[in-house]
């Protein structure tokens, strides 16, 4: 009865445990293929092979989960019944979703209106799956995620790097978010001049470090900057070698995000596969260009690409931001015509200031020490990102009625017919 939302469920879910019992191989497989899916890297997913009844025994003994799945193939009164008894030993707050043969609306609102989260028709996809439990974990638990910040370059030379460490300060030393910034480009990075630092590792080793689960291991790769902001000490890589791959990055970002509110990936240098998986899953994308032809024509291709991998269509999490504005003015696109150009709205302008900028990656001084960079920093990329920090990374009030578990929907459904 359910359809796939995207809405508010793209994000890291918050730590959870949920058991799904069902005696359907199909229901069993989409189920256990959760578990590559990044937005579940938090949640403990259990699986059992039974039905209702071993559910009621299971949590006679044991504390019930966040969220329990029961698959049936009748829905009659006599479930509805066993529905009532495996109620009565799950812990307040326990949301229940429940699997059936029948698509049938009369008995959907049914369930809904007895305080089951929702109700889906075997057989059950994936996807389906995946975003009916992100969905009852937002509402019972709130958004409490954590946001991934992508910044990429239309060409090189563009200033993305400079960019994204501007960033990555102000959103820990300005909005005093906890950040982690790191570089995707391996042997390419060229973060730690800017901050200060010297490569202590390499992309490979803290991909292993992640693999281990042992965050302790990747604890030791970080860079502190600040107080807010620690930088992931990559760039020991070879640069002329192949890196990690992409299935590898998810991993490490996976860790990161399970770690930190905000986590801020600079792609401008990165192979294409590992832009690509990160432009997919980021909360917020920041292009960054010039105003010059070149620059743009490469940016309009790739927001093209960009919002194919994302699903298609209008993308609000899409920002381009021109960056070295007066560099070469006889040989730039102007603002008014720069929009129509590329075919989204510019979202932020930095003038050239090499002084400025240059300066400071030269002497390895944050840019928010600079008062004149603050200043930009602060109009054209803080008023972008806090929107979407906001609502990713700040918990929020879950205490909606469907929210509050089936026990006590079901137990009132009960009192009101006695």
């Amino acid at each position: 009865m359910s359809e796939v939302v995207n809405q508010s469920t793209a994000i890291l879910l918050p730590e959870a445990e949920v058991a799904v019992y069902t005696h359907d191989p199909q229901v069993l497989e989409a189920y256990k293929a959760l578990a590559s899916d990044w937005r579940f890297a938090r949640v403990d997913l259990k699986a059992a092979e039974g039905d209702v009844e071993l559910a009621i025994s299971t949590y006679t003994q044991y504390a019930s989960p966040d969220v329990i799945i029961v698959q049936t193939d009748t829905i009659d009164s006599s479930f509805t019944e066993r529905l009532a008894a495996l109620a009565q030993n799950c812990d307040e707050g326990t949301s229940a979703i429940v699997i059936g043969p029948e698509n049938d609306v009369n008995l959907y609102r049914s369930l809904i209106d007895m305080g089951v989260s929702d109700y889906l028709v075997r057989p059950v996809e994936t996807p389906v799956l995946a975003e009916v439990i992100a969905k009852t974990l937002v509402e019972k638990k709130g958004v409490s995620g954590s946001t991934l910040i992508a910044v990429n370059g239309a060409k090189g030379g563009v200033g993305a790097s400079l960019l994204s460490e501007g960033l990555a300060c102000g959103v820990a030393d300005i909005l005093k978010k906890k950040t982690v910034l790191m570089d995707a480009a391996g042997g390419w990075s060229s973060l730690g001049v800017g901050l200060g630092y010297e490569p202590s590792t390499t992309l490979t080793e803290a991909v292993k470090a992640a693999e281990s689960e042992k965050p302790d291991n990747l604890k030791r790769m970080m860079h502190d900057v600040s107080e807010n902001l620690q930088v992931l000490a990559t760039g020991g890589d070879v640069m002329l070698e192949q890196g990690v791959g992409a299935d590898e990055l998810e991993v490490l970002i996976n860790m990161l995000l399970a770690k930190s509110p905000v986590v801020i990936v600079d792609l401008s240098h990165a192979p294409e596969a590992l832009q690509k998986v990160v432009l997919a899953r980021a909360n917020l994308i920041l292009l960054v260009s010039t105003p010059t032809l070149p620059a743009l024509r490469l940016a309009r291709t790739l927001i093209s690409e960009v919002k194919d991998i994302r699903g298609g269509g209008e993308d609000d999490a899409l920002k381009l931001v021109v960056n070295m504005q007066g560099v070469s003015p006889a040989h730039e696109v102007s603002k008014n015509d720069i929009s129509d150009a590329v075919g989204i709205s510019v979202s932020g302008f930095f003038p050239f200031l090499p002084k400025v900028f240059l300066g400071c990656e030269s002497s390895g001084k944050k840019l928010t020490d600079d008062k004149e960079a603050l200043a930009l920093i602060e109009d054209n990329l803080l008023k972008l990102v806090k929107p979407f920090i906001s609502s990713s990374s700040n918990s929020v009030e879950a205490g909606t009625e469907k929210s509050s578990g089936f026990m006590s929907g079901l137990l009132g459904k009960i009192s009101k017919g006695s």
